[in-house]
C-alpha cells in the first residue's frame, strides 16, 4: 500500500461497483469493474496497490468527463479529491474484476464509510497500479508479518507461493472475528492485539521465532513503529540483506494518510541512517 517516491503519475481509472460483502465485523469488501478497467493491469506484484479519489465531502459533485487537472486548476484545494491507498486483493484479468477490502472504523475516515454506503452501479475511481513485491521462488523461505492493514498483500503473497513452499506468516487483527480464509496451505499465525497497542504481539512472535537455515525473504507491513522496531531487528540484529527486505509503514498512529504521506520520506530516511548506523557499529 506504500507508494515509492518518484515515480510518474499513475494512470486515471474509472470503474463500476459490481458487489460487495463484509468479510468479517471490521473489514468491507468492494469489487468493481466495467469497461474502465480495459487498460488496468495488476498480476506482476502481490503488493500492488490503488489510489483511489474522493471528494473530501458530501455533496461535491466534479464535472464530467472527470479530469482531475482541470479540477486542481478551477476549484479551490479544500475541494480538490483525496487520495486513499488501498491494496489490491484480487485482479481477476480475464472477468476484469478488481477486489479491495476496507477496514471499517464506523463513520471515521473516507474509504471506509464509502465503501459501507456503496451500491452496484457506483462509481470509483483510481490512480495505480503501484507495487513493488513479489516472493522470490529463489529463496529457501518466506516471512511475512503484518496487521490488518497488510492482510490484503499477505494473503495474496501466500495464494501466489507454490504448494509447499516455506513461509512463517503471522497477522495481527483485533480478535479472533477479523479473521480470515486464505487460499493457501501455507499455515497462518493469528495474533488477537485484544486491548494492547498495535504491534505488541506481532514484534513479540517474530523475535520468538526460530529462523530456518537458508536465505529468508521478507515482508513486513503496517503501522510504522512497529514496522521500525522489525526492522531493527531484521537490518541490525539479523543483518539481513536490504535487497532481501520489503519493510514499510502503510499507516501511523495518531496520522491521517494525509498526514502520514507528507511526513512518510522524512520518517523513512531518518531511520533507515539511524538503523543503519547502528548497524555498522555493530
Amino acid at each position: 500500500m506504500a507508494e515509492r517516491p518518484g515515480r510518474k503519475p499513475r494512470k486515471l481509472h474509472s470503474a463500476q461497483v459490481v458487489r460487495t460483502e463484509r468479510l468479517s465485523p471490521h473489514v468491507q469488501r468492494v469489487v468493481v469493474g466495467g469497461d474502465g478497467l480495459a487498460e488496468f493491469s495488476a498480476d506482476t506484484c502481490t503488493d500492488h496497490y490503488v489510489k483511489l479519489l474522493f471528494a473530501p465531502e458530501p455533496g461535491i459533485v466534479y464535472p464530467e468527463p472527470f479530469d482531475l487537472d482541470r479540477i486542481r486548476a478551477e476549484l479551490p484545494r479544500e475541494r480538490w479529491p483525496v487520495t486513499r491507498t488501498y491494496t489490491v486483493r484480487d485482479w481477476d484479468a480475464e472477468q476484469r474484476l478488481l477486489t479491495l477490502d476496507f477496514v471499517i472504523h464506523g463513520d471515521e475516515g473516507v474509504a471506509g464509510p464509502w465503501a459501507i454506503r456503496v451500491r452496484p452501479g457506483d462509481t470509483l475511481r483510481f490512480m495505480g497500479p503501484g507495487g513493488a513485491y513479489a516472493p522470490d521462488p529463489s529463496a529457501d523461505w518466506h516471512l511475512l508479518a503484518g496487521d490488518e492493514s497488510a492482510l490484503p498483500a499477505i494473503a495474496r503473497a501466500l495464494e501466489a507461493l507454490p504448494p509447499g513452499s516455506r513461509a512463517h506468516t503471522f497477522v495481527e487483527v483485533s480478535g479472533p472475528e477479523e479473521e480470515q480464509k486464505i487460499d493457501s496451505d501455507v499455515e497462518v499465525v493469528w495474533l488477537h492485539r485484544g486491548d494492547r497497542p498495535v504491534g505488541e504481539a506481532l514484534v513479540e512472535a517474530v523475535r520468538a521465532l526460530e529462523f530456518p537455515e537458508g536465505r529468508p525473504h521478507v515482508f513486513v507491513h503496517g503501522e510504522a513503529s512497529f514496522v521500525k522496531e522489525l526492522r531493527r531487528m531484521l537490518r541490525v540484529e539479523r543483518q539481513l540483506p536490504r535487497e532481501d527486505l520489503s519493510i514499510s509503514g502503510y499507516w501511523r498512529l495518531g496520522h491521517n494518510e494525509d498526514g502520514w504521506q507528507a511526513s512518510k520520506p522524512e520518517w523513512n530516511a531518518r531511520i533507515e541512517a539511524e538503523q543503519e548506523g547502528d548497524g555498522a557499529a555493530a
